[in-house]
């Protein structure tokens, strides 16, 4: 399949809207000045926070790595721009609601808006997936071979399927790329390739990402069905004719729903960028981002007082358990969900040393370079192990005293971890709002022309707009990388099933076939490119 079929579609009259109209000068000169202050924002708001650290290093090559791994992280999200976010701008262009190049435009702006108002709850969920013993290294060759692996082969299929005009998930391919990481790094150190990888973690999204095109489907139909029941206007619910907008009040709800996909797309996709964004800054300027040096000291007094209650918590259940390797004993039972009876005393002498430590120096601004990485990775052991504990209570029983202890104490652990600087969202939110500008137009057509029979009708493109934003905007709010692509790709299908307008099958048949291998062949390519780097960094 290629753009030049894609155009000679048999809905290509006079309803068709103008697609190959370019942007004008300005907003080219405009384009190009927002990428160039963009980059320039990133390069001084990363040299400010680097300089403002005792950060020292003899060799120039942490930097040059962590140059190359942000360029291809903000080109991974630039992709996923033009990639999925044309799954937005599809309806509003196919019913005239809006020219095209005004359209991605406005799509660019509110994914950049989407991207700034975003929680962060998603970028670790991504982080969680990954091998633990990956993320205790990630400053390690290793560490960037895993980086690098992931975000090129979701970039190389990400483009591929672009290229094919197939509107597949860049959520299933970033987290296929993921799984293929853990599964390849697992077989080279002679695991069981099961073990790599978070599976009760890579399950729940894999649901999520498995039931929305059905959530998409049914519900765009079941609203297109209601649409027609209560609205007498038969014209909403046939061909826009000639490039005549709807009437006003349809005409500003797909605008709006537009609006919404855009602003959900950005909270929620570019947050994947964001959080292995910020796993290269850890592994490779530590110093200034792998704890929160903006953590008032009275919130550090605070931590290391929870973490006082908390182990004194553990020690009742298992006063006179013992755990010669604590440390150990966490990654273990972090990496293999297996627990044993020296989980909890584990547990309850390294929550008892990270309080300690952060109590000792007085503020987490003030912990040397030389023990900054050993404090955060015992963070990140102590916050995936009680959540895992919290995930799974059968297996670990606790009274509720306890568990509240050890909630609350997750709790500051993540203020002191898990943080996103401005900079790291105006990159993303850039990066992701520019892309929407550029090669829109393939997956655009596939949408709005090559998945029903007839053209687009005002109802079927509310409909399913509706749907996907409300959708999108839920998953956000739950941390669940959720695809636009399929939610917004299967709401079109159930409009066009529901108003009987029929399906081109060979279509569908190509959106199924890339739905369903993107997730093998993202893991495929992913272990493949980890296991070539993995031979030569």
């Amino acid at each position: 399949m290629n753009i030049s079929a894609l155009n000679s579609s048999n809905k290509s009259g006079s309803g068709r809207p103008e697609l190959n109209k370019k942007h004008s000068l300005i907003t080219q000169i405009l384009f190009i000045g927002i990428l160039l202050a963009g980059l320039f924002f990133t390069a001084i708001s990363l040299n400010h926070d680097v300089s403002n650290t005792e950060t020292s290093t003899t060799t120039w090559l942490p930097f040059i790595l962590l140059g190359v791994a942000l360029l291809i992280a903000l080109g991974f999200e630039f992709v996923n721009g033009f990639h999925d976010t044309a799954n937005a701008v599809a309806t509003v262009i196919y019913t005239h609601s809006l020219p095209a190049n005004v359209a991605v435009i406005w799509s660019g702006l509110f994914n950049f808006l989407g991207v700034m108002a975003s929680s962060g709850a998603v970028a670790f969920g991504i982080i969680s997936l990954l091998p633990v013993e990956l993320i205790l290294q990630v400053g390690s060759a290793a560490g960037f071979a895993m980086v690098f692996s992931l975000l090129i082969a979701a970039i190389l299929w990400n483009l591929g399927t672009w290229f094919l005009g197939l509107p597949a998930s860049s959520s299933h391919t970033l987290i296929g790329s993921i799984i293929g990481v853990g599964v390849a790094n697992a077989l080279i150190h002679g695991r069981d390739g099961t073990s790599g990888i978070d599976w009760g973690q890579a399950s729940k999204v894999g649901y999520s990402l498995l039931l929305s095109p059905l959530v998409g489907f049914i519900a765009a139909a079941l609203v297109l069905l209601a649409l027609r029941t209560v609205i007498k206007n038969r014209e909403l619910f046939r061909e826009p004719k000639g490039n005549k907008p709807p009437p006003a009040w349809i005409r500003g709800l797909l605008i709006l729903t537009c609006t919404g996909v855009s602003f959900a797309h950005g909270s929620n996709d570019g947050q994947k960028g964001m959080g292995l964004i910020m796993l290269i800054l850890v592994g490779t300027v530590p110093m200034a981002y792998a704890l929160n040096r903006a953590m008032p000291v009275d919130q550090a007094v605070q931590f290391a007082a929870v973490a006082q209650v908390t182990q004194a918590s553990l020690q009742k259940i298992a006063p006179d358990a013992t755990s010669p390797e604590p440390l150990e004993t966490l990654s273990t039972f972090v990496r293999t969900k297996t627990v044993t009876p020296q989980l909890l005393p584990a547990l309850a002498i390294v929550t008892g040393s990270i309080g300690e430590q952060v109590k000792g120096y007085g503020s987490l601004s003030k912990v040397p370079a030389n023990a900054v990485a050993n404090v955060r990775n015992d963070m990140y052991l102590t916050s995936e192990a009680i959540r895992l504990i919290d995930k799974n209570p059968a297996a670990v029983p606790l009274d509720e005293d306890t568990k509240a202890n050890l909630m609350a104490f997750k709790k500051e652990i993540d203020k002191a971890t898990k943080f996103i600087p401005l900079w790291v969202k105006v990159a993303v939110a850039i990066a992701l709002g520019l892309g929407t500008m550029v090669g829109w137009k393939r997956i655009v057509v596939t949408v709005g022309e090559r998945i029903g029979k007839t053209h687009l009708t005002y109802a079927q493109g509310a409909s399913a707009e509706t749907v996907a934003m409300l959708t999108i905007g839920a998953a956000d709010l739950y941390g669940l990388p959720v695809s636009t692509t399929q939610v917004l790709s299967s709401g079109v299908a159930g409009t066009m099933a529901a108003n009987r307008s029929g399906l081109q099958m060979a279509t569908i048949r190509n959106l199924l076939m890339a739905w369903i291998l993107t997730l093998p062949m993202a893991m495929l390519l992913s272990g493949s490119i980890y296991w070539l780097f993995s031979q030569f960094i």
